[in-house]
């Protein structure tokens, strides 16, 4: 069996479509809310995840109005495909419309089409949050991996809920407090002063880190190390 699929999310932020714009359109503003890294070259956007990396053809762009974009098929015809509808409103705020839609194959497409659901949400959430509390800087992405399931760390975490405040003691620095700004049944993400720290349940197994560290100076290859090793000792 095979699904083709097509899901639809709305932002408001108090944001104006060029800061917007700034964020989906650049590689150092999609750096501070999506996963990976990623390059944004005439015609492309490539965001290399892990060993990942697909190059996703521009087929719209009208800055500050529209962006679309679309990963090559697949020789199983999978693909997925972006479109961000902005339009700017009174007062500096802006709406944001997103249409992801695509062509998930094979017999297990509801796993995989779950997974990616609870994880739009919480990209898109991200994506309002930056442009709320953190438009104008730009993160360092982190990415790391743990062996233990997302259960487990949830319960590390004190089985949070969306609006509680919690202390976290990321790698080297000492406890900060947080807000959880959302969360779903794959999800957690976490606003501190200076950072966005999210975990994700893997699709494969084990549990990702995906945050992003607006502290000037933060060494990429440093933060992946560092979280690497949280991740094994707090998820083991």
């Amino acid at each position: 069996m095979s699904h083709e699929f097509e899901l639809h999310h709305e932002l408001s932020v108090e944001a104006s479509p060029e800061q917007v714009w700034q964020a989906i359109a650049t590689g150092p503003g999609i750096d501070s809310w999506f996963m990976g890294r990623t390059q944004v070259e005439e015609g492309v956007i490539r965001t290399a995840f892990g060993g990942y990396a697909p190059d996703n053809t521009v087929t719209a762009w009208e800055p500050g109005k529209r962006l679309a974009a679309t990963s090559e098929p697949a020789d199983d015809g999978r693909f997925v495909a972006y479109e961000f509808l902005i339009e700017g409103r009174a007062a500096s705020s802006t709406v944001v419309r997103v249409v992801t839609s695509g062509f998930l194959p094979g017999d297990d497409w509801e796993t995989e089409f779950e997974a990616m659901s609870t994880g739009l949400a919480l990209f898109y959430a991200t994506l309002a949050e930056y442009l709320t509390h953190f438009a104008g800087r730009t993160a360092v992405p982190v990415t790391a991996h743990g062996p233990a399931d997302f259960d487990d760390l949830r319960t590390t975490l004190g089985r949070p809920a969306t609006g509680d405040t919690l202390t976290l003691t990321p790698p080297g620095q000492p406890p900060t407090e947080g807000v959880v700004y959302f969360t779903n049944s794959q999800t957690i993400g976490i606003r501190t002063r200076d950072a966005m720290y999210r975990f994700v349940n893997g699709f494969g197994g084990g549990t990702f880190a995906q945050h992003h560290l607006f502290t000037p100076g933060a060494d990429p290859d440093e933060a992946d190390r560092a979280w690497t090793a949280w991740m094994a000792d707090h998820t083991s």
